[in-house]
């Protein structure tokens, strides 16, 4: 049971423990806890999905052979 609620410069959001994405439940957006459920605050600043070009780049970086210079 997800409750949104649109309003200017955001989202407001009201879930369940079980139902928090990744950047909600590490506090990557506003978070705040009323008994069992989760009042969350989605600025529109925030994109709602992360880039795949973010996520592309990071791979790519942890996965670059060693040139073995500098060392």
């Amino acid at each position: 049971m997800t409750i949104k609620i649109r309003l200017p410069g955001g989202v407001l959001k009201v879930k369940q423990r079980h139902e928090l994405r990744r950047r909600e439940h590490k506090g990557k957006v506003p978070v705040w806890q009323l008994g069992k459920y989760f009042v969350i605050w989605w600025p529109s600043t925030i994109p709602d999905r992360p880039s795949k070009s973010s996520n592309t780049d990071e791979k790519l970086e942890m996965n670059l052979p060693s040139t073995g210079e500098g060392t």
